[in-house]
């Protein structure tokens, strides 16, 4: 299928993590169909990235930005309009599960706020004018941990729980503007940073063996090569009358029955 993305100007935020997050995965997938991938990133692993791009011939822009300074975000955006003269999409991808719980410190907490969701405000805020020319749209990753709670990390909940509350209040001010607005929740993915937790276990073997039993769907987590599927098809002009939704992919994690799940002893 088509997705009708070639040349179109997609900006992605966290898109400068290792070779295999999701930021990275979907920065490839946009270009093997034709876009133009923009990565807004304070790690400078970005350059390297659009380096090996534009060596197979893919245009790209690496925006080095500290997401949660709104000076730097403003920039940023200046920097991709300069070039490009338009933004097609934003997809919001910072997310870092930090651990600042209840015993965090304020500081703690507010930096959590900042980074998960509040660079979300500032990257859309900025986009805004450019996404009202072109009719663009949103995309927003979230995190199950929104709705289930995981414990021990409530700068990373009440930040994505945020994420989808501005999913919907975006779709609804938007409108008027032709602009959808979106989620992806993922519950258990697999990704470069997910494997260097499980590194640090003793049993790292076995807690992974039994978090993939608590995936109804194959006992297995969700690759990011499914997650940045899903993106692309929900940013595309193939869901065009998609708005104001939350598309999970999670191997049924958070809706199916409990019943369904193996026995994780």
């Amino acid at each position: 299928m088509d997705l009708r993305l070639k040349d179109k100007i997609i900006v992605i935020s966290g898109s400068a993590g290792k070779p295999g997050s999701i930021g990275e995965t979907i920065v490839k997938r946009l270009a093997d169909e034709g876009a133009i991938p923009v990565l807004v990133d304070r790690n400078d692993r970005g350059y390297h990235y659009v380096e090996a791009l534009q060596k197979i011939g893919v245009d790209s822009l690496f925006a080095q930005t500290d997401v949660t300074d709104p000076v730097q975000m403003e920039s940023a955006i200046k920097k991709i309009i300069d070039k490009y003269g338009r933004i097609d999409a934003v997809i919001n991808n910072v997310g870092v599960n930090d651990g600042a719980g209840l015993d965090a410190s304020y500081e703690e907490f507010m930096n959590s706020l900042k980074l998960n969701v509040v660079s979300y405000f500032l990257l859309t805020k900025f986009a805004l004018p450019y996404l009202k020319e072109s009719k663009g749209n949103i995309l927003n990753i979230g995190s199950k941990v929104a709705l289930t709670g995981q414990g021990g990390t409530s700068g990373y909940a009440a930040a994505k729980g945020g994420v989808l509350g501005l999913t919907r209040e975006w779709a609804v001010d938007l409108i008027q503007y032709g602009i959808r607005s979106n989620a992806l929740i993922i519950a258990e993915c697999y990704t470069p940073a997910y494997e260097d937790w499980i590194n640090t276990l003793p049993d790292g073997e076995m807690v992974l063996k039994k978090i993939n039993k608590t995936i109804p769907f194959e006992s297995r987590m969700t690759s990011t090569e499914e997650i940045a599927d899903a993106a692309l098809f929900i940013i595309s002009e193939r869901s065009s009358h998609t708005t104001g939704q939350f598309v999970f992919i999670d191997g049924g994690y958070v809706h199916l029955d409990r019943a369904l799940i193996n026995d994780i002893n």
